[in-house]
């Protein structure tokens, strides 16, 4: 039978997608145009609304198709009908290179430590029989590391080891030896005697990467440079190091303790996924595997082990002292390991950028819709009915607004709209300094806490949704939201009530301590890029709008 053209074409539209997901996505790119032209004044503002949760969409059905092509053509349909301008999305880009360097080097030389990654972490995986202890081994590690790391850095890690756990027994279980080449994803060879012990590994799996991802949370929440959002709200208020911690800490602390709290718990009640013990079965292999390794390890891989040792303490130490961007550091990662291990042709290195370069371009895409929200202001009115709140309500009413608009948006986008409209508002005198620093403290725990209810609220969760490790062990979009769900009501409302009852009087305890100090205005303005004149802060209407 002859094929017809539109058939055809849409056989070829996004592959091996269902058909319902394609007509779906077609449907979108319909109606968009027609709200923008058709709604008047108000198109714009339903328009962009109505891109956000397309946008989700595509993120929630990453397994039935990678949200990059039906996201792409989205944002590129947002540039064409005048949501947002090329120079807009260019201006995110720039705002976030920092974090799309990460992604091309850092996890590129994660790649090449996961040998030492897989040693490393074979041994802790069988001597430790608790996957109580283990799970909590895992937030805690993942949580501390964030704290002074980098948590897409630390979710590369879990992934690289993950990937290689569960590349081990899946060979095994289609009935091949450690050193035969296999794919495993390729269900069709595992004897169906393992089945079930695979599906049981995955849950194994998919419990323990949760646990580290929202470690991630934890920790990043804490300190300066745990996420990027955090950075950049301690330069707006002129904090350091140690101020921004012992500010944040009414809440951080509290949550960090119930976040490990919910851990534990989650594992021994073993719901939404929970309590999966590592089957006997594939403990067995991996005893055999470690076995293995350990006897056919040559001087030349344990000369390998040692370099990719040296190369971990001085990611470690570079990481931790800040001495430059996040990317370049990984781009060091890549030499040392290269260059000492015998890796030194192209194509061996190029399989190290497979796992990075999709989901840089997913976010360069999602950087996009951001544009959009720019440009149109989408939650510019939610901003201005905050405002008009006062006290311990208007705090706490911007904790809750941050951390909903961080499970829908971006928590960097979301925490640079809401900390440069707070910093117009301390300027204008509609606030004190002392209030805009603790509006400061709530917009920070606010991006950071609620924000792990979704994958697109924090770039670990998304980075593990559309990593290769995710359809391995079957963990989609609505899984995460599941599994994330008594973390997100636990540390939520835990942080919501410290905002709400120990944030101000903590603060005040703390200036009576002297652990910190009170800032004028004056600091705030050269902060946004201002000069101080006549006691008024003179800012172009660029810096006032931080760029947008």
């Amino acid at each position: 039978m002859t094929q017809s053209f539109s058939s055809a074409l849409l056989d070829n539209f996004l592959g091996n997608a269902p058909d319902w997901y394609k007509k779906t996505i077609v449907l979108f790119l319909i109606i968009n145009p027609i709200i923008y032209f058709a709604a008047g004044d108000a198109g714009p503002t339903i328009a962009g609304w109505a891109l956000i949760l397309e946008f989700i969409f595509t993120l929630a059905m990453a397994l039935k198709c990678y949200p990059l092509q039906p996201g792409g053509l989205l944002a590129i349909e947002a540039l064409f009908i005048g949501l947002t301008s090329p120079s807009t999305v260019y201006h995110e880009i720039q705002a976030n290179l920092e974090v799309i360097l990460l992604l091309v080097f850092m996890v590129a030389g994660i790649y090449f430590m996961k040998n030492l990654l897989l040693f490393v972490f074979t041994k802790i995986l069988l001597g430790v029989r608790s996957k109580v202890v283990l799970s909590l081994m895992f937030s805690a590690v993942a949580a501390v590391l964030s704290a002074f790391l980098d948590a897409l850095t630390v979710t590369a890690v879990v992934i690289s080891v993950g990937v290689g756990f569960y590349g081990i027994y899946h060979k095994v279980a289609s009935g091949k030896k450690f050193h035969h080449d296999h794919d495993h994803s390729d269900d069709d060879q595992v004897d169906e005697l393992n089945r079930e012990d695979l599906e049981n590994f995955r849950s194994f799996l998919r419990s323990l990467l949760m646990h580290a991802a929202v470690g991630t949370a934890l920790g990043g929440v804490c300190t300066l440079v745990g996420e990027p959002q955090n950075l950049l709200i301690a330069g707006r208020a002129n904090w350091e190091f140690f101020e921004f911690f012992i500010r944040m800490a009414p809440i951080t602390l509290p949550v960090f303790v119930a976040g490990l709290i919910t851990c534990a718990v989650l594992e021994k009640i073993k719901i939404l996924g929970y309590g999966q013990e590592l089957p006997e079965k594939v403990r067995g292999v991996m005893e055999d595997f470690a076995e293995a390794e350990d006897e056919k390890r040559t001087k030349k891989d344990i000369a390998s082990l040692w370099v990719q040792g040296f190369t971990a303490v001085w990611l470690v130490i570079a990481l931790g002292l800040h001495i430059a961007p996040v990317g370049l550091i990984g781009l060091s990662v890549i030499v040392l390991c290269t260059s000492f291990t015998g890796v030194i042709d192209e194509h061996s290195i190029g399989k190290a950028f497979e796992e990075a370069l999709p989901f840089t371009a997913l976010l360069t895409v999602f950087f996009a819709i951001v544009a959009v929200i720019a440009d149109n202001g989408l939650f510019t009115p939610i901003i201005t009915e905050v405002l008009k709140m006062e006290g311990t309500t208007q705090i706490a009413m911007f904790y809750l607004a941050n951390g909903f608009l961080s499970m829908v948006s971006d928590n960097v986008f979301v925490a640079t709209v809401y900390i440069n409209e707070v910093a117009k508002a301390a300027l204008d005198g509609t606030i004190s300094r002392d209030t805009f620093d603790m509006l400061a403290v709530a917009i920070n725990t606010g991006t950071n806490i609620p924000s792990v209810a979704t994958p697109n609220g924090q770039a670990a969760f998304l980075f593990l949704l559309t990593s290769a490790l995710a359809p391995l062990i079957r963990l989609s979009y609505g899984r995460m939201v599941i599994m994330a769900f008594p973390y997100t009501i636990v540390m939520s409302l835990v942080g919501l009530a410290m905002v709400y009852i120990t944030l101000e009087p903590a603060t005040e305890k703390m200036y009576e301590k002297g652990w910190i100090k009170h800032h004028n205005l004056e600091t705030l303005c050269d902060s946004v890029g201002g000069s101080w004149e006549n006691d008024k802060c003179k800012l172009d209407e660029k810096k006032k709008a931080g760029g947008h």
